[in-house]
């Protein structure tokens, strides 16, 4: 998917963070691309949480491509 900007790698990947500490649980749910002056981003969902938290977090090198989960 590419973004405005015509980036086709998301800077960022977009989580739902349910719980605290060690017993967080984490599920990405979508992806997010840096504005080009850096001020914003363009976030894309493929779910909408209900319940916990959004966090968004530049990818690591880890972080699978496929949608497994890296956290």
């Amino acid at each position: 998917m590419k973004n405005r900007n015509g980036n086709s790698r998301p800077t960022h990947n977009v989580y739902v963070v349910e719980g605290e500490g060690d017993n967080a649980f984490w599920t990405k749910v979508g992806a997010a691309w840096q504005h080009a002056d850096g001020e914003g981003l363009n976030l894309t969902l493929t779910a909408l949480p209900l319940n916990g938290r959004l966090v968004i977090r530049t990818p690591k090198a880890d972080d699978q491509p496929n949608g497994k989960a890296g956290r």
